[in-house]
């Protein structure tokens, strides 16, 4: 969800925030994801995915986007 200005709404404000922090073990993420955003793994990722390409998340948290979009190319160049 957006707000009427073009800036990204509080979810995925919410999303990228989560993927600033680190995290202590397997499992811990996907808990505060359903936790903190009430959204499955799966969902979290899908929209995850889309920030990535949206410019808007890129003005809102370039150092963030830009790591996730390399590590998204890396992961895609194996295959």
């Amino acid at each position: 969800m957006t707000t009427e200005s073009g800036d990204l709404g509080e979810r995925e404000r919410a999303v990228l925030a989560m993927e600033r922090r680190s995290w202590p073990g397997p499992g811990a993420k996907e808990r505060a994801v359903r936790e903190q955003l009430g959204l499955s793994a799966t969902r979290y990722y899908q929209l995850l995915n889309a920030l990535l390409d949206d410019p808007r998340a890129l003005a809102h948290d370039p150092v963030t986007v830009n790591r996730l979009r390399r590590v998204r190319a890396e992961k895609e160049s194996r295959r």
